[in-house]
C-alpha cells in the first residue's frame, strides 16, 4: 500500500492542464518488502538471481539481494496515474537513470515535480525522483504526460 505524503497527493478526478502549474509537486512512499519482489518477479518473469537468490546475491558487488530497478521506477506511474495529472492521465514517455541499489526494507519516496507545460497540447513534463530513507536519489528521470481533462 502506498503512503501518501500529503493530503493533496491523491487526485481521483484528475487535473486539467490549466490546473497544472510549474513547481507543482506530489510524492508517494512505499517500503519495499519480500512480497513486492516476489510479486514483481512473478508478473514480469524477471527472476534474475541478484533479486531472488540470497546466496547468489552475497557474491555480487551489492553483497545482498536488491530490488528490481523497474520495480522502483514503477512508482513514477503512481505519481502520473494518481497524482499529477491523476485520473485519465496518459503517460507519453519516461527516461530513467538508476543511481543506487534499493534493498528489501528500504522506504522509497517517489516525487514528481512539474518542470514544463505545453497547454495547447495538454502536455506536462515532470522531473521524477525516487529517494531512499536516507534521502539519497536512487532513480531519476523526466516523464512526459498528457492531461486528458
Amino acid at each position: 500500500m502506498h503512503e501518501l505524503l500529503d493530503d493533496n497527493s491523491l487526485n481521483m478526478s484528475g487535473y486539467s492542464i490549466d490546473e497544472i502549474f510549474i513547481g507543482m509537486k506530489r510524492s508517494v512512499s512505499k517500503t519495499i518488502t519480500e512480497a513486492d519482489l516476489q510479486a514483481f518477479a512473478g508478473i514480469t518473469g524477471d527472476l534474475n538471481p541478484v533479486h531472488m537468490n540470497a546466496e547468489y546475491a552475497k557474491g555480487t558487488r551489492f553483497g545482498e539481494r536488491i530490488a528490481h530497478g523497474m520495480l522502483t521506477a514503477s512508482f513514477f506511474s503512481t505519481i502520473v496515474g494518481m497524482c499529477i495529472p491523476g485520473a485519465d492521465a496518459i503517460y507519453l514517455s519516461q527516461n530513467l537513470e538508476f543511481l543506487l541499489p534499493v534493498k528489501i526494507g528500504d522506504t522509497i519516496t517517489a516525487t514528481g515535480e512539474v518542470i514544463s507545460r505545453v497547454p495547447e497540447k495538454r502536455i506536462a513534463t515532470l522531473m521524477m525522483t525516487a529517494t531512499n530513507q536516507q534521502g539519497q536519489v536512487v532513480v531519476k528521470g523526466e516523464g512526459k504526460v498528457m492531461a486528458t481533462k
